[in-house]
């Protein structure tokens, strides 16, 4: 026990003691470092900033402080909106003497900032939306292309649309087959013949490997890309004259609009004529929810739309191939049995290398085995097999391809007068000579390639008020499976990683960047 009033015990050990201590702590440290280098824990490294030699410092810096300040004032402004809100529905739930009719107007006035400037309203069906977004496109394009899937041309044209971009004035229509690089060169050239007696028609396929706008990539890691991913672009050239030639017969500045279903490229066509990737692409369909402006130059200007809006009365396999809403309405099973039916099935077993089967359930056991897709208890998923292959079959990696009809019938809303018109102001015979050479390109053998029987034009909706109404049971499952569209970035992240690009690059700010572009993405200034 320690007495009162007498100095605190002295901590001096012997040097055996001390030697001892310091000789455990040293080891303890070497242990630490040793662990940290097994599992790879590095310090992380300091940004050491723009260097001096850097040109244009000064005004990055300016940028990046602007730019902060921006989000900032936004950031500050949606909070403020965001109380004026709450204080507004206090005040009408402690009212309680208002009736319910005087309730109405006052809900429509909170919608209204939000539907003024983007159509993102969570009340509104997106479909309503994807139809007003699709008409001010076909609106205001002069030209208009129709981006087809050369797989199944015929099944990605839809009657509705094309017979209202007649209806709507002097407009060009233009069809692009896309993703020309799946189908045999055969089947190509068939199709090439059979579309262009009534539309001017143009080989294409996009280009995958792109950089995103503003940023400079150095020293990545290349990645394995698919078999079919194509890097290099074909049939630029031939569209570029095409628009070049027709705006200056036009005599002023022109407006592309590019239309089509679901998943056959629209936004990868735009970027590949801009050279980088502008608008939002991926495996997912319906990435693009609304018009998008991309000036090409000064005389010419893209405007991406939204897709088609697909009918309720098409056949099965056409609802699942051209519905982005299919495999979660539809059954999984019953949309790719869809499909399979209508698929050649010594060709599908070869391509998928599983054995003969005798319906789609026997075919589904198969590839879930093969591919390693199993339950709880060791019994094949059905399921994640019937999806695995829905989205190989609308993705842009499987090669399929659909013979052209023996013979030529005009479409009901075409005649003689109409198909000269789209024509009049084209250079045809230079259009001619550079699909001759887009089609020379390398492409997928016939004997490779799965025979499909397509069937037939694609119905779809144009007129918000032909748009079915939801049923509660879609509505709540569109909310479980958070389908509220907002969920850009983790697409955004999907297509980084298959394009090999990482997110910890150095960037730089392009001066092209507009205002909304600044503030829908942070800024870093990263130097290597």
């Amino acid at each position: 026990m320690k007495r009162p009033k007498l100095k605190k015990a002295s901590k001096r050990m012997t040097c055996h003691k001390r030697y001892k201590i310091q000789k455990k702590v040293r080891e303890h440290h070497r242990k630490l470092r040793k662990e940290a280098k097994k599992r790879g824990c590095k310090k992380p490294r300091k940004d050491p900033g723009v260097p001096n030699s850097a040109p244009f410092k000064e005004a990055l810096l300016r940028e990046a402080e602007l730019r902060k300040q921006r989000l900032e004032e936004l950031k500050q402004q949606q909070k403020l909106d965001r109380q004026k809100e709450q204080e507004k529905k206090r005040k009408l739930e402690t009212n309680s003497g208002v009736k319910p009719s005087n309730l109405e107007p006052v809900k429509e006035e909170f919608g209204q900032g939000k539907a003024k400037d983007k159509p993102k309203s969570g009340k509104q069906n997106p479909k309503k939306l994807y139809c007003q977004e699709l008409k001010k496109v076909i609106e205001a394009a002069d030209v208009v292309l129709e981006v087809l899937d050369a797989r199944d041309p015929l099944g990605c044209r839809c009657p509705q649309v094309e017979e209202a971009i007649i209806q709507s004035g002097q407009k060009k229509l233009v069809l692009v087959l896309n993703k020309s690089d799946l189908v045999p060169k055969e089947n190509l050239e068939n199709w090439l013949n059979y579309l262009k007696k009534e539309l001017p028609t143009v080989v294409f396929r996009a280009s995958t490997n792109l950089k995103d706008k503003g940023k400079i990539i150095k020293h990545l890691k290349v990645r394995k890309r698919a078999p079919f991913k194509s890097e290099v672009c074909v049939g630029k050239d031939g569209l570029w004259k095409l628009l070049r030639g027709f705006q200056e017969v036009y005599g002023k500045a022109i407006q592309v609009g590019v239309i089509g279903f679901p998943n056959v490229g629209k936004s990868s066509i735009i970027n590949s004529l801009k050279q980088e990737r502008i608008c939002n692409v991926g495996v997912s369909m319906g990435l693009t929810r609304c018009m998008q402006v991309v000036p090409l130059d000064k005389q010419i200007t893209v405007l991406d739309s939204p897709s088609f809006i697909v009918s309720p009365l098409n056949s099965a396999s056409a609802l699942a191939l051209r519905s982005p809403a299919s495999i979660e309405v539809v059954k999984p099973v019953e949309a790719a049995s869809a499909i399979l039916s209508q698929a050649d099935a010594r060709q599908v077993v070869l391509k998928f290398t599983v054995p003969d089967f005798k319906n789609p359930l026997e075919f589904f056991t198969s590839l879930a085995q093969r591919r390693g897709l199993h339950r709880k208890g060791g019994s094949p998923n059905l399921e994640g097999a019937a999806k695995l292959m829905w989205s190989e079959w609308t993705g842009a990696s499987l090669g399929y391809y659909c013979p052209p009809p023996t013979s030529w019938t005009p479409s009901p809303h075409f005649n003689e007068g109409i198909v000269t018109d789209m024509k009049r102001g084209l250079n045809l015979e230079e259009l001619e000579k550079n699909n001759a050479h887009s089609i020379q390109s390398k492409g997928p053998r016939l004997a490779s390639s799965i025979l499909f029987q397509s069937s037939g034009l694609t119905n779809g909706i144009i007129e918000e008020k032909d748009i079915p109404e939801e049923l509660p049971k879609q509505k709540e499952k569109k909310q479980e499976d958070g389908e509220d569209y907002k969920d850009l970035d983790s697409d955004q992240e999907i297509v980084d990683e298959e394009a090999g690009v990482n997110e910890s690059a150095p960037s730089y700010i392009s001066d092209k960047m507009t205002e909304e572009e600044d503030d829908a993405y942070d800024f870093s200034i990263d130097y290597v």
